[in-house]
């Protein structure tokens, strides 16, 4: 069911895969084990989470800060990919399920970097390119 109040970030294809891949990592974590409850499964939550909020949180000001947001979202993929490797090391999570979360993160980090790219080059015009 589509909510009557719609933000704009939201219609953004990055940050709904962004969502998407948080809601994955929820899954997968409910099969590690409860010593991992405040290690690598928070942390991996944290960061797949911190995707989604920094593309949301950054989309409201200028472009040199929403910029600044994308950049924070686009390591928070790298850190989303040592996450999943140390699963997959641990056994929390097999080849598979690891290799689909690196596909999905690859796409993100792709989408991000043409975002963050088209957000430079906006501000590059406007005379603007310190305040990245």
């Amino acid at each position: 069911m589509k909510s009557n109040y719609h933000f704009s970030f939201e219609d953004l294809i990055v940050y709904q895969k962004a969502m998407e891949f948080a809601e994955i990592v929820n899954q997968l974590i409910q099969k590690f084990p409860k010593h991992e409850m405040f290690n690598l499964s928070s942390q991996f939550q944290r960061a797949a989470d911190s995707i989604g909020y920094n593309i949301a949180e950054g989309s409201s000001g200028t472009d040199a800060n929403f910029y600044r947001y994308l950049q924070i979202a686009w390591e928070s993929t790298n850190e989303s990919v040592c996450a999943s490797t140390k699963a997959r090391l641990r056994n929390y999570i097999s080849f598979e399920e690891d290799e689909e979360n690196r596909k999905r993160l690859t796409e993100i980090s792709k989408m991000l970097t043409s975002l963050k790219n088209h957000l430079k080059s906006k501000i590059s015009k406007n005379n603007n390119v310190d305040k990245i």
